[in-house]
C-alpha cells in the first residue's frame, strides 16, 4: 500500500506469511526474498486489480486484513484458501466493510471462495461486537481510503500491531480512552503511506512452545532472545509467572516502536490458577499451550472468556479438551471456557500414548507434541505438515533443544 521500498528483517517465514507475500505481488507490489528472514517490498502506493484468484492458504489473519485493505480501492478480487480457511466465516469482517460501501459475492455464511468489490467507501464508526484485532485492522486499513476515514471502538483492548505499523509508515492514527473505558481508534481518510524499514521482533506465540517445554521438562533451561513484550501480546508470560514458573525477562530494549526482551524459562513446579477472562485478547492464541502447562501443574486451571478459540483454524477448545482427555488429563469443556485439572502430585500422570486429532490446526499439533515431553508414553499428532503454517522450524528447534520428535509421516521427513 505504501510508496517506495520497504526492507524487512527478522520475518517469520511461515506459510501464512508467504501466502500474504504472494497476494501483495498479485496486487501489484514487487516482492523479493533477499535471504533468511530478509525481504524487499516495493509498493506502488496502492493496490491494482489482480489477474487471478488470491489463494490465502490457511492464513485467516492474512485474508481478513487483505480484504480490508483491498476494499479501499476500485477493484474486484476473488479470495480462496485451503479447506480449513474455506470453512471459516468471514461475516465479522464483511459486515463493517459492507457498511462502508464494499460489496461481495460469497458462499453461505460469508465463506470463501469470495469475490470482493471495493472502492467508493464512506466513513464508518464501528463498535466491535467481540474483541478482534483482525476486524479492527480490516476496518482501519479500509479507512485509509474511505471518505472521512474510519473509527473503531473496542470495549476490550486487542493487539495493536496495525496501529503501530501504520504510524511507522507515516499514517495518522489517534487513540483515545472513552468514558466507559473503551478505546476509540481513529484513522483519517485520504492518507498515503511511505515505505519504512521493518525489523520484526520475535513472536511471543512461537516463543511459548520452547518456553513451556522447558517449564515441564525436568532439568531444562531455555532462553528465547528478542521476544516481543507488547503488553497486548505478552499476557501468557504473566500467567505462567502466576503459576509459579521460573520465567525471567532480561535485556529489555526498544525495537521498531515496541519493547523486546530475552525470556528464560527453567523447569518449575507449576500450580493451577484462575486466568482473568479480560486477559484473553492478549493471549488468545496461547491458550492451547497454556493448557499443556496446566496439565502438568498441581491443582485446577480455569480459563474462561475464550469463546474466540472456537472460530480459529479449528474449534480449539474442543480439540484441546479432546487431546488432553485422551492423554489421561482431567478436563472440563465449557461453551466459552476450559478447565484443566493438573496432574502434578496426583494419582493420574499424563499418560500419553495416543494419536491426537488436530483437524490441520498447527497450534493444536505443536501443543500436544510439547505435552509428549512430560507424558509417560509418546504423543503423536495426525497432521504435522500444518505446523509450517506458523512455525516452519519447529521440529528442528525442538530436536536441537534435546527433544525427540520422530517423523511418522512424510511431511516431517
Amino acid at each position: 500500500m505504501a510508496s517506495g521500498v520497504t526492507e524487512i528483517s527478522g520475518l517469520l517465514e511461515g506459510e501464512d506469511v508467504k501466502r500474504t507475500a504472494l497476494a501483495m505481488a498479485a496486487f501489484g507490489a514487487q516482492v523479493e526474498r533477499l535471504g533468511d528472514g530478509a525481504w524487499r517490498v516495493e509498493g506502488r502506493g496502492g493496490f491494482s486489480e489482480p489477474a487471478d484468484v488470491i489463494d490465502c492458504g490457511n492464513a485467516g489473519t492474512g485474508v481478513r486484513l487483505i480484504m480490508g485493505a483491498a476494499a479501499g480501492f476500485d477493484l474486484s478480487a476473488t479470495f480462496t484458501g485451503d479447506a480449513s480457511l474455506r470453512g471459516r466465516p468471514m461475516n465479522r469482517v464483511l459486515k463493517p466493510l459492507g457498511e462502508m460501501g464494499a460489496s461481495w459475492i460469497a458462499r453461505s455464511g460469508g465463506r470463501l471462495p469470495l469475490t470482493l468489490r471495493g472502492g467508493g467507501l464512506k466513513r464508518l464508526a464501528y463498535r466491535l461486537p467481540e474483541p478482534s484485532a483482525q476486524v479492527k485492522s480490516a476496518v482501519l486499513l479500509a479507512g485509509l481510503h474511505a471518505a472521512g476515514g474510519a473509527q473503531v471502538i473496542e470495549p476490550e483492548a486487542t493487539r495493536d500491531h496495525t496501529e503501530r505499523m501504520l504510524r511507522a509508515f507515516g499514517a495518522q492514527v489517534l487513540v483515545e480512552q472513552m468514558a466507559d473505558g473503551a478505546r476509540l481508534i481513529t484513522v483519517p481518510g485520504g492518507q498515503a503511506l511511505t515505505a519504512a524499514r521493518v525489523d520484526v521482533p520475535g513472536d511471543p506465540s512461537s516463543a511459548a512452545f520452547p518456553l513451556v517445554a522447558a517449564l515441564i521438562t525436568p532439568g531444562s533451561e531455555v532462553t528465547v532472545e528478542g521476544v516481543l513484550l507488547n503488553p497486548l501480546r505478552a499476557a501468557l508470560f504473566t500467567t505462567l509467572q502466576e503459576m509459579g514458573a521460573d520465567l525471567v525477562i532480561t535485556h529489555v530494549r526498544s525495537q521498531g516502536g515496541d519493547q523486546v526482551g530475552d525470556v528464560t524459562a527453567r523447569h518449575s513446579a507449576l500450580r493451577g490458577v484462575v486466568v482473568p477472562p479480560e486477559r484473553a485478547p492478549a493471549m488468545i492464541d496461547e491458550y492451547p499451550i497454556l493448557a499443556i502447562a496446566a496439565a502438568c501443574a498441581q491443582g485446577q486451571t480455569v480459563m474462561r472468556g475464550i469463546g474466540e478459540m472456537r472460530v480459529k483454524e479449528s474449534d480449539r477448545i474442543a480439540l484441546t479438551a479432546a487431546g488432553l482427555a485422551a492423554c489421561g488429563v482431567g478436563v472440563e469443556e465449557e461453551p466459552e471456557g476450559l478447565i484443566v485439572n493438573g496432574t502434578l502430585r496426583a494419582n493420574h500422570p499424563v499418560a500419553g500414548g495416543v494419536r491426537v486429532t488436530t483437524h490441520g490446526d498447527h497450534r493444536i499439533a505443536m501443543s500436544h507434541l510439547v505435552l509428549g515431553l512430560a507424558a509417560e508414553a509418546p504423543v503423536t499428532v495426525d497432521e504435522p505438515g500444518m505446523i509450517a503454517t506458523s512455525f516452519p522450524g519447529f521440529v528442528e528447534m525442538m530436536t536441537g533443544l534435546g527433544g525427540q520428535i520422530q517423523a511418522t509421516e512424510p511431511q516431517l521427513a
